[in-house]
């Protein structure tokens, strides 16, 4: 009995191997790397203003963990409501070379919680 498990696993590893180079073969080929852009991972934080200006925005979390950042303003960086000092947001931003550059910014009414 265990002669005959082990000639069953023994021809199946080998059907393993035998078939292994033709799968890959089989597999679909990789899309050229200009075909479609890679998707740029978004982060966001939220907090609330406290400098704003031309290039730049400042953010500041506060509570248990109290956290200020700085962004980047990318030239197309679209935002949802007027982002002034003082304002509630929050930023979705991407990481490039260790800078954290804004790409859309959702400024959150007086009173509302903001996720």
């Amino acid at each position: 009995m265990k002669q005959v498990w082990k000639r069953a696993a023994l021809a199946a590893l080998l059907a393993v191997c035998v078939a292994a180079p033709f799968a890959r073969a089989a597999a679909p080929a990789a899309k050229a790397p200009g075909s479609r852009p890679a998707r740029i991972a978004l982060y966001q934080f939220s907090g609330v203003v406290t400098a704003v200006d031309k290039s730049s925005l400042t953010v500041e979390k506060h509570g248990r963990s109290p956290r200020t950042m700085q962004f980047v303003r990318d030239e197309k960086m679209s935002s949802q409501g007027e982002v002034e000092a003082q304002a509630r947001v929050t930023v979705y931003y991407r990481d490039e070379s260790g800078k954290a550059i804004a790409h859309r910014v959702v400024v959150h009414a007086p009173g509302s919680k903001g996720r």
